[in-house]
């Protein structure tokens, strides 16, 4: 083999290779309420995180449900590059969106857009309970220095 043929042949061994750190594709899965602890978040709120893991098509998945209480809210508004979805489960939630504000309820669904600014305050008198799915596409999770 020549040495062009050689380099050729590790560096394609090279970037074909997985990290040694790597985590393991997330299989079909059922995650029961039970199996799943809560934490206390801020502001007396709590939270279950049922996965953080990367996927076929994805370099990260993550779903959680978060409980908030009225007046409350998790962050003020940020932004991010990667996309969420947030659908209602109980309780009144205002949602900025982008410089909107939308007041929703059970069974409503939020989709919070790439870099646009964004929260949520309970503005029910009751607890709010929502869950949250959140998903880094291929690529993103690389740092300014993993991808000189």
């Amino acid at each position: 083999m020549t040495k062009s043929g050689l380099a050729w042949a590790v560096s394609t061994a090279l970037v074909a290779a997985p990290a040694a750190t790597q985590q393991p594709v997330q299989e079909s899965a059922a995650f029961t309420w039970e199996a799943i602890q809560a934490r206390p978040t801020g502001a007396s709120g709590r939270s279950r995180e049922f996965l953080r893991v990367p996927t076929a098509t994805l370099d990260q998945l993550e779903m959680h449900v978060t409980w908030l209480p009225p007046g409350q809210t998790t962050h003020a508004p940020h932004t991010h590059p990667n996309e969420e979805v947030i659908v209602v489960r109980e309780g009144t939630l205002e949602a900025f969106q982008n410089g909107r504000l939308t007041r929703v309820g059970p069974g409503s669904v939020l989709f919070m857009a790439s870099n646009q600014p964004h929260n949520v305050v309970n503005v029910g008198d009751t607890m709010a309970v929502y869950h949250v799915i959140n998903w880094h596409s291929p690529g993103m999770l690389k740092t300014p220095e993993s991808s000189k």
